[in-house]
């Protein structure tokens, strides 16, 4: 089985990137990047203004697709994962729906999280190589 989802990448004028705790499993616990499952009816975009607005508090619109990994999800299935751009135009940010904390790092904030096992596996690496991180 194949799950359809959207992540937004979010970074602010000081080049920080947001990043939520993921409240549920898969990867409960784990920072990450927003995002979520694409219901059925939705464009990637809506259910990007859609994730972000639930999980951060945040009002944003959906910018250029980075890329597209795939994850290992619950009970076997492949959870298919469009990354997007998106830009904040509005809202507060809170953690909310499944974020248990979120919070803007550094670059150099991201990989400490990743040496402490704290980060989702491989996404500093798919940052880097989509030059969101340095």
């Amino acid at each position: 089985m194949r799950v359809e989802c959207v992540g937004g990448v979010i970074t602010d004028e000081s080049g920080r990137l947001l990043l939520i705790q993921r409240g549920h499993e898969p990867g409960m616990g784990l920072w990450s990047i927003p995002g979520g499952r694409i219901e059925p009816g939705e464009t990637d975009a809506h259910a990007l203004v859609r994730e972000m607005r639930e999980e951060t508090g945040l009002i944003v619109t959906c910018g250029p697709l980075l890329g597209a990994v795939e994850r290992p999800g619950l009970g076997g299935a492949v959870v298919d994962i469009r990354d997007y751009r998106a830009v904040v135009t509005g809202g507060e940010l809170a953690p909310g729906d499944d974020a248990d904390a979120v919070r803007w790092v550094t670059a150099a904030e991201a990989a400490e999280l990743e040496t402490a096992g704290q980060l989702t596996g491989g996404l500093l690496e798919t940052l880097r190589g989509w030059s969101v991180l340095p």
